[in-house]
Protein backbone atom coordinates (compact mmCIF):
# COMPACT_ATOMS: atom_id res chain seq x y z
CA UNK A 1 0.00 0.00 0.00
CA UNK A 2 1.38 3.27 -1.43
CA UNK A 3 0.90 7.26 0.25
CA UNK A 4 -2.63 7.94 1.32
CA UNK A 5 -2.20 10.71 -1.95
CA UNK A 6 -1.37 9.02 -5.19
CA UNK A 7 -1.04 13.04 -6.82
CA UNK A 8 2.43 14.31 -6.62
CA UNK A 9 2.84 17.96 -6.32
CA UNK A 10 6.64 17.37 -7.11
CA UNK A 11 8.21 20.07 -9.29
CA UNK A 12 11.27 18.10 -9.20
CA UNK A 13 13.78 18.15 -13.06
CA UNK A 14 14.63 14.48 -14.08
CA UNK A 15 17.79 15.12 -12.68
CA UNK A 16 16.48 16.21 -9.32
CA UNK A 17 14.44 12.65 -8.79
CA UNK A 18 14.92 10.96 -5.90
CA UNK A 19 16.83 7.65 -6.36
CA UNK A 20 14.91 3.69 -6.31
CA UNK A 21 12.05 4.22 -4.34
CA UNK A 22 11.56 2.40 -0.62
CA UNK A 23 9.35 -0.04 -1.18
CA UNK A 24 6.75 -0.85 1.99
CA UNK A 25 7.39 -4.37 1.57
CA UNK A 26 9.62 -6.19 0.36
CA UNK A 27 9.79 -10.28 0.38
CA UNK A 28 12.84 -11.90 0.75
CA UNK A 29 12.41 -15.26 -1.06
CA UNK A 30 15.52 -17.03 -2.53
CA UNK A 31 17.37 -19.63 -3.70
CA UNK A 32 17.15 -21.91 -0.99
CA UNK A 33 13.29 -21.25 -1.18
CA UNK A 34 13.15 -22.41 -4.85
CA UNK A 35 14.99 -25.37 -4.33
CA UNK A 36 12.68 -26.74 -2.05
CA UNK A 37 9.59 -26.35 -4.14
CA UNK A 38 11.80 -27.85 -6.86
CA UNK A 39 12.46 -30.77 -4.96
CA UNK A 40 8.49 -30.95 -3.48
CA UNK A 41 7.74 -30.91 -7.17
CA UNK A 42 9.73 -33.82 -8.05
CA UNK A 43 8.46 -35.87 -5.13
CA UNK A 44 5.14 -35.70 -6.93
CA UNK A 45 3.27 -34.97 -3.77
CA UNK A 46 2.21 -31.57 -4.06
CA UNK A 47 -0.90 -31.31 -1.70
CA UNK A 48 -1.47 -32.38 2.11
CA UNK A 49 1.58 -34.18 2.85
CA UNK A 50 4.89 -35.66 4.67
CA UNK A 51 6.21 -31.45 3.65
CA UNK A 52 3.21 -29.86 5.22
CA UNK A 53 3.81 -32.18 8.57
CA UNK A 54 7.31 -31.48 9.32
CA UNK A 55 6.21 -27.63 8.94
CA UNK A 56 3.86 -27.84 11.06
CA UNK A 57 6.18 -29.78 13.24
CA UNK A 58 8.60 -27.10 13.05
CA UNK A 59 6.58 -23.98 13.46
CA UNK A 60 4.94 -25.15 16.29
CA UNK A 61 8.70 -25.99 18.16
CA UNK A 62 9.37 -22.24 16.87
CA UNK A 63 6.83 -21.06 18.77
CA UNK A 64 6.81 -22.89 21.99
CA UNK A 65 3.90 -24.50 21.35
CA UNK A 66 3.16 -28.49 21.28
CA UNK A 67 1.34 -28.50 18.05
CA UNK A 68 0.63 -26.85 14.66
CA UNK A 69 -2.20 -27.26 11.92
CA UNK A 70 -1.20 -25.98 8.88
CA UNK A 71 -3.94 -23.94 6.41
CA UNK A 72 -4.24 -22.27 3.10
CA UNK A 73 -4.15 -18.36 4.66
CA UNK A 74 -4.19 -16.55 7.48
CA UNK A 75 -8.36 -16.59 7.54
CA UNK A 76 -8.90 -20.07 6.99
CA UNK A 77 -6.50 -20.24 10.59
CA UNK A 78 -8.38 -18.18 12.39
CA UNK A 79 -12.16 -19.18 11.25
CA UNK A 80 -10.70 -22.85 12.13
CA UNK A 81 -9.12 -21.79 15.29
CA UNK A 82 -12.16 -20.14 16.70
CA UNK A 83 -14.23 -23.08 15.47
CA UNK A 84 -11.85 -25.45 17.07
CA UNK A 85 -12.13 -24.03 20.50
CA UNK A 86 -15.42 -24.15 20.66
CA UNK A 87 -16.85 -20.85 19.23
CA UNK A 88 -20.51 -21.53 17.47
CA UNK A 89 -23.54 -19.87 15.97
CA UNK A 90 -24.51 -16.77 18.11
CA UNK A 91 -21.36 -16.89 20.75
CA UNK A 92 -20.23 -13.09 21.63
CA UNK A 93 -16.37 -13.25 20.84
CA UNK A 94 -14.62 -9.97 22.30
CA UNK A 95 -11.60 -8.45 19.88
CA UNK A 96 -10.44 -5.32 18.35
CA UNK A 97 -11.73 -2.64 16.32
CA UNK A 98 -8.22 -1.78 14.95
CA UNK A 99 -7.32 -4.77 12.82
CA UNK A 100 -7.44 -6.22 9.14
CA UNK A 101 -11.37 -6.99 8.73
CA UNK A 102 -10.43 -10.74 8.69
CA UNK A 103 -9.95 -10.42 12.12
CA UNK A 104 -13.79 -10.32 12.81
CA UNK A 105 -14.79 -11.54 9.62
CA UNK A 106 -13.70 -15.30 11.31
CA UNK A 107 -15.61 -14.68 13.92
CA UNK A 108 -18.45 -13.94 11.63
CA UNK A 109 -17.76 -17.54 9.46
CA UNK A 110 -17.65 -19.24 12.98
CA UNK A 111 -21.09 -18.44 13.68
CA UNK A 112 -20.26 -15.99 16.36
CA UNK A 113 -21.02 -12.27 16.91
CA UNK A 114 -17.66 -9.79 17.11
CA UNK A 115 -18.05 -7.58 20.33
CA UNK A 116 -15.61 -4.64 20.11
CA UNK A 117 -14.17 -3.46 22.79
CA UNK A 118 -11.14 -0.70 22.40
CA UNK A 119 -7.30 -0.25 22.44
CA UNK A 120 -4.54 1.19 23.74
CA UNK A 121 -2.95 4.62 21.58
CA UNK A 122 0.44 3.77 22.85
CA UNK A 123 0.30 -0.38 21.79
CA UNK A 124 -2.59 -0.17 19.00
CA UNK A 125 -3.48 -3.37 20.74
CA UNK A 126 -6.72 -4.36 23.19
CA UNK A 127 -7.25 -2.66 26.04
CA UNK A 128 -8.15 -5.16 29.01
CA UNK A 129 -9.76 -2.31 31.11
CA UNK A 130 -12.08 -2.17 27.90
CA UNK A 131 -12.13 -5.72 27.47
CA UNK A 132 -13.96 -5.98 31.30
CA UNK A 133 -16.20 -2.84 30.32
CA UNK A 134 -17.68 -4.61 27.13
CA UNK A 135 -18.15 -8.17 29.58
CA UNK A 136 -19.45 -6.24 32.38
CA UNK A 137 -22.05 -4.78 30.19
CA UNK A 138 -23.30 -7.55 28.73
CA UNK A 139 -24.11 -9.21 32.18
CA UNK A 140 -21.10 -10.99 31.38
CA UNK A 141 -22.44 -12.68 28.77
CA UNK A 142 -19.51 -13.48 26.62
CA UNK A 143 -17.93 -16.76 24.95
CA UNK A 144 -14.13 -15.80 23.72
CA UNK A 145 -11.94 -13.26 23.12
CA UNK A 146 -9.71 -12.74 20.53
CA UNK A 147 -6.65 -11.06 21.13
CA UNK A 148 -4.96 -9.04 17.65
CA UNK A 149 -1.21 -8.68 18.22
CA UNK A 150 -1.03 -5.55 15.88
CA UNK A 151 1.89 -4.96 13.60
CA UNK A 152 3.83 -6.87 15.19
CA UNK A 153 3.36 -6.20 18.83
CA UNK A 154 2.52 -8.99 21.71
CA UNK A 155 -1.03 -7.66 23.19
CA UNK A 156 -1.53 -7.17 27.13
CA UNK A 157 -1.89 -11.14 27.59
CA UNK A 158 -1.25 -11.82 30.83
CA UNK A 159 -4.37 -9.31 32.00
CA UNK A 160 -6.17 -11.07 28.83
CA UNK A 161 -5.32 -14.28 29.84
CA UNK A 162 -6.65 -13.47 33.72
CA UNK A 163 -9.89 -12.22 32.48
CA UNK A 164 -10.38 -14.96 29.96
CA UNK A 165 -10.06 -17.52 32.87
CA UNK A 166 -11.88 -15.06 35.28
CA UNK A 167 -14.84 -15.77 32.83
CA UNK A 168 -13.75 -19.65 31.64
CA UNK A 169 -13.90 -18.74 28.09
CA UNK A 170 -11.03 -19.22 25.82
CA UNK A 171 -8.32 -16.83 24.71
CA UNK A 172 -7.39 -17.07 21.00
CA UNK A 173 -4.71 -15.09 19.42
CA UNK A 174 -4.59 -13.48 16.43
CA UNK A 175 -0.78 -13.48 15.50
CA UNK A 176 -0.88 -12.81 11.92
CA UNK A 177 1.39 -10.34 11.93
CA UNK A 178 3.56 -11.28 14.91
CA UNK A 179 5.57 -13.49 13.82
CA UNK A 180 8.48 -14.07 16.72
CA UNK A 181 7.49 -11.19 18.71
CA UNK A 182 7.65 -12.36 22.76
CA UNK A 183 5.53 -11.57 26.03
CA UNK A 184 7.62 -11.84 28.90
CA UNK A 185 10.10 -14.31 27.19
CA UNK A 186 7.55 -16.05 25.72
CA UNK A 187 6.83 -16.88 21.77
CA UNK A 188 3.24 -15.51 20.34
CA UNK A 189 1.60 -18.54 19.36
CA UNK A 190 2.11 -20.03 22.74
CA UNK A 191 -0.27 -18.31 25.14
CA UNK A 192 -3.52 -18.37 24.36
CA UNK A 193 -5.91 -21.62 24.06
CA UNK A 194 -5.17 -21.41 20.33
CA UNK A 195 -3.66 -18.75 17.81
CA UNK A 196 -3.39 -18.30 14.18
CA UNK A 197 -0.52 -17.23 11.88
CA UNK A 198 -0.53 -15.31 8.28
CA UNK A 199 2.15 -16.23 5.38
CA UNK A 200 0.95 -13.93 3.39
CA UNK A 201 3.60 -12.49 1.33
CA UNK A 202 4.63 -9.25 3.11
CA UNK A 203 4.59 -10.99 6.41
CA UNK A 204 7.66 -11.19 8.64
CA UNK A 205 7.89 -14.67 6.86
CA UNK A 206 5.84 -16.08 4.04
CA UNK A 207 4.42 -19.20 2.01
CA UNK A 208 3.51 -17.17 -0.58
CA UNK A 209 -0.30 -18.04 0.93
CA UNK A 210 -0.93 -20.07 3.79
CA UNK A 211 -1.58 -19.92 8.02
CA UNK A 212 -1.35 -21.99 10.74
CA UNK A 213 -2.38 -22.49 14.40
CA UNK A 214 -0.77 -23.54 17.26
CA UNK A 215 -2.08 -24.84 20.52
CA UNK A 216 -0.92 -26.93 23.35
CA UNK A 217 -4.57 -28.68 23.58
CA UNK A 218 -4.34 -31.90 21.71
CA UNK A 219 -8.40 -31.80 21.52
CA UNK A 220 -8.17 -28.20 19.83
CA UNK A 221 -5.12 -29.57 17.70
CA UNK A 222 -7.70 -32.60 16.58
CA UNK A 223 -10.71 -31.01 16.09
CA UNK A 224 -8.98 -27.71 13.72
CA UNK A 225 -7.20 -31.02 11.69
CA UNK A 226 -10.42 -32.22 11.25
CA UNK A 227 -12.11 -28.96 10.51
CA UNK A 228 -9.34 -27.87 7.75
CA UNK A 229 -10.04 -31.01 5.90
CA UNK A 230 -13.47 -31.88 5.34
CA UNK A 231 -14.50 -32.88 8.97
CA UNK A 232 -12.66 -36.01 7.88
CA UNK A 233 -11.65 -38.35 11.27
CA UNK A 234 -8.19 -39.90 11.42
CA UNK A 235 -9.07 -43.21 9.24
CA UNK A 236 -9.92 -43.35 5.97
CA UNK A 237 -12.99 -41.49 4.56
CA UNK A 238 -15.29 -41.08 7.57
CA UNK A 239 -16.27 -37.61 7.50
CA UNK A 240 -17.53 -36.73 11.72
CA UNK A 241 -18.48 -33.34 11.11
CA UNK A 242 -19.08 -30.67 8.31
CA UNK A 243 -15.98 -29.13 7.21
CA UNK A 244 -14.27 -27.09 4.51
CA UNK A 245 -10.96 -27.67 2.84
CA UNK A 246 -8.46 -25.21 4.41
CA UNK A 247 -5.44 -27.54 3.84
CA UNK A 248 -1.75 -25.84 2.95
CA UNK A 249 -0.03 -27.42 -0.04
CA UNK A 250 3.69 -29.35 -0.01
CA UNK A 251 4.76 -26.78 -1.97
CA UNK A 252 3.66 -23.59 0.37
CA UNK A 253 4.74 -26.00 3.03
CA UNK A 254 8.82 -26.36 1.03
CA UNK A 255 8.78 -22.33 1.25
CA UNK A 256 7.64 -22.12 4.62
CA UNK A 257 10.50 -24.26 6.10
CA UNK A 258 13.25 -22.12 4.48
CA UNK A 259 11.63 -19.27 5.60
CA UNK A 260 11.09 -20.28 8.98
CA UNK A 261 15.14 -21.15 9.28
CA UNK A 262 16.05 -17.10 7.81
CA UNK A 263 13.00 -16.17 10.74
CA UNK A 264 15.21 -15.11 12.89
CA UNK A 265 17.60 -13.29 10.83
CA UNK A 266 14.18 -11.23 9.57
CA UNK A 267 13.05 -10.42 12.95
CA UNK A 268 16.67 -9.10 14.24
CA UNK A 269 16.95 -7.19 10.42
CA UNK A 270 13.43 -5.28 11.35
CA UNK A 271 14.29 -5.08 14.89
CA UNK A 272 17.63 -2.72 14.10
CA UNK A 273 15.56 -1.00 11.16
CA UNK A 274 13.10 -0.10 13.94
CA UNK A 275 16.28 1.55 16.26
CA UNK A 276 17.68 2.98 12.90
CA UNK A 277 14.16 5.08 13.06
CA UNK A 278 13.83 5.54 16.34
CA UNK A 279 16.69 7.57 16.57
CA UNK A 280 16.09 9.16 13.16
CA UNK A 281 12.55 10.35 14.56
CA UNK A 282 13.49 11.30 17.79
CA UNK A 283 12.88 15.04 17.13
CA UNK A 284 10.68 14.93 14.55
CA UNK A 285 6.60 15.85 15.87
CA UNK A 286 5.76 11.92 15.11
CA UNK A 287 5.02 9.55 17.87
CA UNK A 288 6.61 6.54 16.96
CA UNK A 289 6.28 2.79 18.33
CA UNK A 290 6.13 1.56 21.57
CA UNK A 291 7.78 -1.31 22.92
CA UNK A 292 6.72 -2.08 26.34
CA UNK A 293 8.34 -3.47 29.12
CA UNK A 294 8.17 -7.67 28.94
CA UNK A 295 7.07 -7.68 25.55
CA UNK A 296 9.52 -8.05 22.17
CA UNK A 297 8.08 -6.16 19.03
CA UNK A 298 8.63 -8.10 15.84
CA UNK A 299 7.65 -4.77 13.71
CA UNK A 300 5.76 -5.88 11.06
CA UNK A 301 4.96 -2.60 10.91
CA UNK A 302 6.85 0.42 12.19
CA UNK A 303 3.69 2.71 12.82
CA UNK A 304 3.55 6.53 13.81
CA UNK A 305 0.74 8.34 14.75
CA UNK A 306 0.59 12.00 13.37
CA UNK A 307 -1.90 14.39 13.23
CA UNK A 308 -1.26 15.63 9.31
CA UNK A 309 -0.86 12.39 7.90
CA UNK A 310 -2.22 13.23 4.29
CA UNK A 311 0.42 15.61 4.32
CA UNK A 312 3.04 13.34 6.20
CA UNK A 313 2.37 10.08 3.56
CA UNK A 314 2.66 12.73 0.38
CA UNK A 315 5.87 14.64 1.59
CA UNK A 316 7.68 11.20 1.80
CA UNK A 317 6.34 10.03 -1.61
CA UNK A 318 7.58 12.32 -3.42
CA UNK A 319 10.93 11.81 -2.22
CA UNK A 320 10.80 7.95 -3.01
CA UNK A 321 9.35 6.60 0.29
CA UNK A 322 6.62 4.05 0.33
CA UNK A 323 4.31 4.20 3.27
CA UNK A 324 1.14 2.16 4.60
CA UNK A 325 -2.41 3.54 6.24
CA UNK A 326 -2.86 0.22 8.38
CA UNK A 327 -6.15 0.69 8.97
CA UNK A 328 -8.03 3.76 7.48
CA UNK A 329 -11.56 2.64 9.12
CA UNK A 330 -11.94 1.01 11.86
CA UNK A 331 -13.66 -2.79 11.18
CA UNK A 332 -17.41 -1.61 13.14
CA UNK A 333 -17.36 1.72 10.84
CA UNK A 334 -16.69 -1.00 7.46
CA UNK A 335 -20.13 -0.99 5.26
CA UNK A 336 -19.72 -4.97 6.00
CA UNK A 337 -20.18 -4.23 10.07
CA UNK A 338 -23.18 -1.71 9.61
CA UNK A 339 -25.26 -1.79 12.58
CA UNK A 340 -22.67 -3.35 14.50
CA UNK A 341 -22.19 -1.03 17.44
CA UNK A 342 -18.72 -0.30 19.43
CA UNK A 343 -17.54 2.36 21.92
CA UNK A 344 -14.30 2.52 20.59
CA UNK A 345 -12.91 6.40 20.31
CA UNK A 346 -9.20 5.27 20.97
CA UNK A 347 -9.60 3.51 17.46
CA UNK A 348 -10.95 5.70 15.67
CA UNK A 349 -8.62 8.16 16.61
CA UNK A 350 -5.94 6.00 15.28
CA UNK A 351 -7.76 5.27 11.86
CA UNK A 352 -7.06 8.79 11.68
CA UNK A 353 -3.43 9.24 13.10
CA UNK A 354 -1.27 6.12 11.64
CA UNK A 355 1.00 5.52 9.19
CA UNK A 356 3.46 2.87 8.56
CA UNK A 357 6.73 3.85 7.37
CA UNK A 358 9.46 0.76 5.41
CA UNK A 359 10.89 -1.58 8.14
CA UNK A 360 11.20 -4.89 6.31
CA UNK A 361 14.75 -6.53 5.81
CA UNK A 362 15.26 -5.09 2.40
CA UNK A 363 15.51 -1.64 3.89
CA UNK A 364 19.29 -0.79 5.11
CA UNK A 365 20.54 2.82 6.88
CA UNK A 366 20.91 4.91 3.73
CA UNK A 367 17.02 4.14 3.79
CA UNK A 368 16.50 5.04 7.27
CA UNK A 369 18.97 8.26 6.77
CA UNK A 370 16.32 9.06 3.48
CA UNK A 371 12.99 8.35 5.53
CA UNK A 372 14.32 10.26 8.90
CA UNK A 373 15.77 13.44 6.56
CA UNK A 374 12.53 13.86 3.75
CA UNK A 375 10.32 14.02 7.40
CA UNK A 376 12.84 16.21 8.66
CA UNK A 377 12.57 18.30 5.62
CA UNK A 378 8.45 18.14 5.77
CA UNK A 379 8.28 19.02 9.93
CA UNK A 380 11.00 22.01 9.64
CA UNK A 381 13.13 20.31 12.29
CA UNK A 382 17.13 19.84 12.16
CA UNK A 383 17.95 16.35 10.37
Amino acid sequence: MSGTNDQSSSTRTADEQPPDRVPIADPAVGAEERERVLTALESGQLADGPEVRAFESEFADYCGAERGVATSNGTTALHAALHAVGVEPGDAVVTSPFSFVASANAIRFAGGEPVFADVRADTFTLDPDSVERVIRARDDEVDAILAVHLYGLPAAMERLREIADDYDVPLVEDAAQAHGAEFDGRRVGSMGDAAAFSFYPTKNMTTGEGGMITTDDEEIARAAERFVNHGRSADGYEHVELGHNFRMTSLAAAIGRAQLERLPEFVAARRQNAALLDEALAESPLATPTEPDRRRHAYHQYTVRCSDREAVATALDERGIDTGVYYPTPIHEQPAYDGVGAAAPVAERLADEVLSLPVHPGVDEDDVERIGRAIAEYSGVPA
